[in-house]
This record gives structure tokens, C-alpha cells and sequence, in this order.
């Protein structure tokens, strides 16, 4: 217990957002990060919302199942201070989870729109919201609502693939929807990038591309000060396909492509994109029946949860270091 006499189930038991108790990590109720579940906004800081769909895909399925597994991942992330920080980013910010968006299957051309809707009431709310998918296809009408709200995004897209194939109006696929959202306008090209790349586009429409070689052959800190100089001072949405990382690093993926970055590689990637004006993020292609010791899905809950402390570090949280970081 704490020090008022709480523990155990915060997720449904806690009145505030910003409570924090004791929690056994292999038992109790699971939301993102023990946050409690709710559909009020009121006050809410971040709201952290499921989009299981994975009728997108071109190869494996099962990515639908990707919500839950990230959510059952993140159970220790809620016991200790986060590294490096050294803050607790879930009573520095209010943190929700808001559950799984209610979207058809049996009526795919709902599935868009009823994603599009779900994050333009977050977002209309004042929160900010990261989204679990789900299949990258998801992404598209994600990045809609935030630039409805924003105007013109920086894209900062972690993948091992661009997404910019040929696309048609009615295609539902998780490897068009960049290019769809570059030719709606919804993306400011000259300000976005993506990184992690390792198969082959006949064109950039105009995106800085840094492959997966490129991050290995310069360095984590180059591809920071690139990505950085590139973005200045834009609305940044953060599209993270957890493909980008090596299959020996995330074997549950529904493409996975050899070649890719090491977990240490994308938690400093991500971590670099501090101070950045971050608007929206989605975290997407986590397929568990293919993972192995929830190792996917735990680097998916990390990387989620490293950009919620950068949320934090804005908002005022003080970092304590301590060793040689």
C-alpha cells in the first residue's frame, strides 16, 4: 500500500489521473501504464487509445490483437521511475486510457471514418492522444484529424517501408496511406522524415529518407541533428511502425525485413525528438501471434512510453540523472 492506504487496480479505482499506487506487475487490472480507464476528457493531458485493425495488411495478419498485447507489455513501466529521466511521468502529466476505438469489420469503409472521428474528439478535447494499432493503414485517417487540427504535419515516420505506393481512393492498405496523406495536403514534405527505410520506393515524393544503413554506417546522433534541423519548429506527428526495428529484435510484425535498427537504436531516436513541438503519435504493426517472449510488444510499450516523458519534459518535469548517460 501507499501512504493513504491505496493499492492494486488503479485502473478502475482511481479518481484522479494522476494517481499513482502499488501494483503487483503480474496481476490486476491491465491498462496502458495501470492508467485509468475512462471516456471523459475532462482535464486529461494524454489520452491513449486502441485501433484494432488489421485488414490492411499485405502479408501477416494480426495486428488487431496489437492494443492488448502493449498494454499487458507496459505493466512494469508503471512501477519504477522512467529511465534516463529519473521522473514519473504519470503523475507529472493526466494520462487516460480511453479504451479501443468501436470499428467494423464487416463494413470496412466505416473502419476510416470511425478512426478520423475517435481521435477529432480527443484531439477537440485539448488532449493529445497515442494511438496503438492496429495496422499502419490506420495512420491515414489518424494523421486527417490531427492536421484538421494543427494544419500541415511534420511527419517523423519510423519504418522499415515508405508506404508510398500507388494508391487509389478506395484502397484500404497499410503500404499507400503516406503517399495519400502527402497528396491530401496533410503532410509539409519539406519538414518531415523518415527513417529506418530498407525497401525500395521509386520516389521520396519529397520526404528526407534515412535508411537503415545510413543509421548504422553515421550514428544515432547524426540522424538526430537531421532530423531535427529538418522539422524546426513544425507540428511533428510521430508514426512509429514497430518494422523499423530488426525482426531479432521484433519477430512480431506482420513484414518483417532483416537488416533493421536494435532497441537501444529507436529508444535513442526517440528520446532525441525532446523539445519538438510533438502533437500525435501512432504505434503501429505489433502482430503478437508472431512474437516471441512479448519482446515486440514490450519495445512497443517502451517507445510509447518514452514519448509520453518527452510530453512530460514539456509540461515542466524535471529529469534527475544519475550514473554516466
Amino acid at each position: 500500500m501507499d501512504e493513504n492506504g491505496r493499492d492494486g487496480d488503479s485502473a478502475f479505482r482511481a479518481e484522479s489521473y494522476r494517481e499513482h499506487w502499488p501494483e503487483m506487475t503480474y496481476g490486476g487490472a491491465v491498462s496502458f501504464l495501470r492508467r485509468r480507464y475512462t471516456r471523459d476528457l475532462a482535464g486529461v493531458d494524454v489520452a491513449v487509445m486502441g485501433f484494432p485493425h488489421d485488414a490492411a495488411v499485405t502479408y501477416r495478419p494480426g495486428a488487431r490483437l496489437g492494443p492488448r498485447a502493449i498494454r499487458a507489455a507496459s505493466v512494469q513501466l508503471a512501477e519504477l521511475k522512467a529511465f534516463p529521466f529519473g521522473f514519473d511521468p504519470l503523475t507529472a502529466l493526466a494520462i487516460v486510457d480511453r479504451g479501443d476505438a468501436m470499428l467494423d469489420p464487416h463494413h470496412p469503409e466505416t473502419v476510416a471514418p470511425a478512426i478520423e472521428a475517435a481521435a477529432a474528439e480527443v484531439l477537440a478535447s485539448g488532449a493529445k492522444l497515442l494511438a496503438l494499432g492496429g495496422d499502419h493503414f490506420t495512420a491515414w485517417p489518424l494523421i486527417r484529424a490531427h492536421a484538421a487540427r494543427h494544419g500541415p504535419l511534420a511527419l517523423v515516420q519510423f519504418d522499415a517501408h515508405g508506404d508510398l505506393w500507388p494508391d487509389d481512393p478506395g484502397r484500404i492498405d497499410h503500404g499507400t496511406m503516406m503517399g495519400r496523406a502527402i497528396r491530401e495536403g496533410l503532410i509539409d514534405v519539406d519538414r518531415s522524415v523518415q527513417v529506418g527505410i530498407r525497401t525500395f520506393h521509386d520516389e521520396t515524393m519529397g520526404l528526407e529518407v534515412l535508411t537503415a544503413p545510413f543509421v548504422h554506417r553515421e550514428g544515432v546522433g547524426r540522424v538526430i541533428e537531421i532530423i531535427r534541423d529538418r522539422v524546426g519548429d513544425a507540428p511533428v506527428y510521430v508514426s512509429f511502425d514497430i518494422d523499423i526495428l530488426d525482426p531479432a529484435f521484433a519477430p512480431g510484425t506482420g513484414t518483417p525485413v532483416p537488416g533493421g535498427l536494435a532497441s537501444w537504436q529507436v529508444l535513442e531516436l526517440v528520446q532525441g525528438l525532446r523539445g519538438l513541438d510533438l502533437v500525435g503519435m501512432d504505434l503501429v504493426e505489433v502482430a503478437p501471434p508472431y512474437d516471441h517472449a512479448e519482446i515486440t510488444a514490450l519495445a512497443a510499450a517502451h517507445v510509447a512510453y518514452n514519448w509520453l516523458c518527452l510530453l512530460a519534459l514539456k509540461a515542466g518535469a524535471a529529469p534527475l540523472a544519475v550514473g554516466r548517460l
